[in-house]
């Protein structure tokens, strides 16, 4: 008998019932899903776009249009704009930034000029970059460089309202030399002094003589007009009182500059405004005799805005508004230049800051 067991060879046919497990149709379908995504997209832009991006997108397409590429991303396909609303996509952590408008040129006029040495405002833009982001929006350091440039025009023409009412009153003809007018890193500083026969105060005494209330009145007019805030300072000489007074020069320049404070109050000036009273007495000498009679002074100070505070912020945005609006839409930190000696809110970009009276 053989021991030996029977080998069977059992042949199996694969795919004889799988062809509808093939993979042709996910092909086709992927292509049906990827043009489903493309339409609703374009659905969706055509909602949430306005004419002129829509323009703009048409023209970015359009082989015969000229594109003209600025850092500011205008020569993109939206021309520099957004879709999204200005602000959307802001923490509250940002740094501040002011809006300015954004005047829309037609497609022709942005596409007409190719010089690059032409004096097209967006190939000055294009040479000298953009100072604007793609919302319109004006970085830190140009708010604070508008608000620089509009306070220096502020504190010049203050200087010439201050002189030029001072000369107008014949009555303060022989006071006028005791106003000196310069520029400080704090700001503006307007120092009434004492001269060698002409005083403010009697001496010893924080009750002023009535020229100096006048004076006072006048600078006030003016002060009363800008919004910064103030500072006021009183200073004596080195001579001293009677030995065994109580009353020294700290108290004497203290209660010349509180009465300065109040003849402003009296005039006009708001008293929020007034940031600081202080009395230095003779440690602060202006001369660098310490006995000069120059030395026993009144020091009133406009204080520089800050460029993060709301009344900075206001005063840079009307400054990019007025120079957006007088450059035909040009970028709000470019200077402009107009002929003649314009109004205070209606002037070009300023000269050099000057010192002195």
């Amino acid at each position: 008998m053989d021991n030996h067991a029977t080998i069977v060879i059992k042949k199996v046919k694969k795919g004889g019932h799988g062809g509808h497990h093939g993979g042709a149709w996910k092909v086709a379908y992927a292509d049906f899903v990827t043009a489903m995504m493309a339409f609703f997209l374009l659905l969706w832009l055509l909602n949430a776009t306005t004419e002129e991006q829509k323009m703009g997108i048409s023209n970015y397409f359009d082989p015969t249009a000229v594109s003209r590429a600025t850092r500011s991303g205008s020569g993109g396909v939206l021309g520099g704009t957004s879709i999204t609303v200005p602000g959307a996509l802001k923490s509250a952590s940002s740094p501040p930034q002011i809006s300015t408008p954004q005047v829309a040129r037609p497609q022709a006029e942005r596409t007409e000029s190719l010089d690059p040495d032409s004096d097209d405002p967006e190939n000055i833009e294009s040479r000298l970059g953009s100072r604007e982001d793609e919302e319109g929006t004006i970085n830190q350091e140009v708010v604070e460089q508008l608000l620089r440039e509009r306070e220096q025009q502020q504190f010049e023409d203050a200087e010439e309202a201050i002189k030029e009412a001072i000369e107008k009153s014949p009555e303060l003809s022989d006071v006028a030399e005791s106003i000196k007018i310069d520029s400080t890193p704090e700001g503006l500083r307007i120092q009434l002094l004492d001269q060698e026969r002409v005083a403010l105060f009697p001496n010893g005494s924080a009750s002023m003589y009535e020229k100096t209330r006048q004076i006072l009145s006048k600078v006030s007019e003016v002060v009363a007009k800008l919004p910064n805030k103030i500072e006021i300072t009183g200073h004596t000489d080195s001579k001293q009182f009677a030995p065994g007074s109580t009353y020294t020069n700290w108290d004497l320049s203290s209660d010349r500059a509180n009465a300065s404070r109040r003849v402003l109050v009296e005039n006009g000036v708001d008293e929020n405004r007034i940031d600081e009273v202080v009395g230095k007495a003779d440690r602060d000498p202006l001369v660098e005799d310490p006995a000069d009679p120059t030395n026993r002074r009144i020091s009133i100070i406009l204080k520089h805005l800050s460029a993060t505070g709301a009344e900075g912020k206001k005063i840079a945005e009307e400054e990019a508004r007025r120079r957006a609006a007088a450059n035909g839409g040009a970028p709000a930190g470019a200077s402009s230049a107009a002929p003649g000696r314009p109004a205070l809110d209606d002037r070009g970009s300023p000269p050099a800051p000057r010192t002195g009276g």
